[in-house]
């Protein structure tokens, strides 16, 4: 595996292995690196010839007060995980091969980015897409994977790469979980291990709302109602839980057929967001 910190070099290397005729597949991700992201550096290599992942900690989607200086990075851990799994490259660059000091363009994606997550993290979105759309333009990959469990930031990328022609296709990959339920994150390493218990209660109060729309046994709001009581009474503190229409995020209603719950809660000091796509 080769290690790439510059942009002039990685660009070169991209235009040798297009000029070979070769499909690219990148695999943007923050480090602290765990099972889930390691399932889309497998999926790219089965769609691909060559397999590109970056670990880039984008300081411009942590809003203040959130845990950029203290995200974990886990570099060295990383890069023995992507040797063994056949990685072309790693990209690794610094903020300055990212960022001009002077930088004053953003990418920003109306309505969707301010709801759910973008309500409670202003600008994050937009740290969001302007790095993937950089790094877009620095790759220049045929495919790009990105875990469904972010379901908010998928559907935001996929809109930025509809909307600004950017000629990569996006394919998300399902979300890997603990034994118990609980969806891999590089956050959940803050939870102690009681919150580690409790942090699985928020799949399975998931998965009771999902069973109860799909046997329609209250309206919608009610069953929102309903499992953002339950997850209070278990010891969460609720951000917010929605149905929507996986297409766009919008509200669901009783006309659509293809949802998506999505959730995100506090623990302690941890935030944990989930989703359930299902098809009624």
């Amino acid at each position: 595996m080769q290690i790439i910190k510059n942009v002039c070099d990685i660009r070169e290397l991209i235009k040798a292995w297009q000029a070979a005729g070769e499909t690219i597949a990148f695999v943007p991700t923050m480090g602290n690196l765990h099972a889930g992201h390691l399932q889309l550096v497998k999926r790219a290599k089965a769609v691909a010839n060559r397999v590109v992942v970056s670990i880039f900690v984008n300081p411009t989607q942590f809003g203040v007060g959130e845990d950029f200086e203290t995200y974990p990075r886990t570099e060295k851990a990383d890069q023995e995980k992507l040797i063994a799994d056949g990685v072309d490259v790693l990209f690794l660059p610094a903020v300055d091969d990212i960022y001009t000091v002077d930088a004053r363009t953003t990418v920003t994606v109306a309505e969707v980015s301010e709801w759910y997550c973008g309500a409670s993290r202003p600008g994050h979105f937009a740290g969001v897409a302007t790095v993937v759309c950089k790094l877009f333009n620095i790759v220049q990959p045929d495919i790009a994977l990105f875990g469904l469990k972010d379901f908010q930031q998928l559907t935001i990328i996929r809109i930025m790469v509809r909307d600004l022609n950017i000629p990569v296709e996006i394919m998300g990959v399902d979300t890997v979980r603990e034994s118990s339920g609980l969806a891999m994150s590089s956050r959940n390493g803050y939870l102690t291990d009681h919150e580690n218990q409790v942090a699985s209660e928020l799949y399975r109060i998931l998965c009771v709302a999902r069973d109860a729309i799909l046997e329609d046994a209250c309206s919608y709001n009610e069953v929102e109602n309903q499992a953002f009581v339950a997850l209070q009474e278990v010891g969460f503190k609720p951000d917010y839980i929605s149905l929507c229409r996986s297409c766009d995020l919008k509200k669901a209603t009783p006309e659509d057929r293809d949802l998506v719950l999505l959730a995100a809660v506090r623990l302690g000091k941890t935030r944990l967001i989930d989703n359930i796509y299902f098809s009624k």
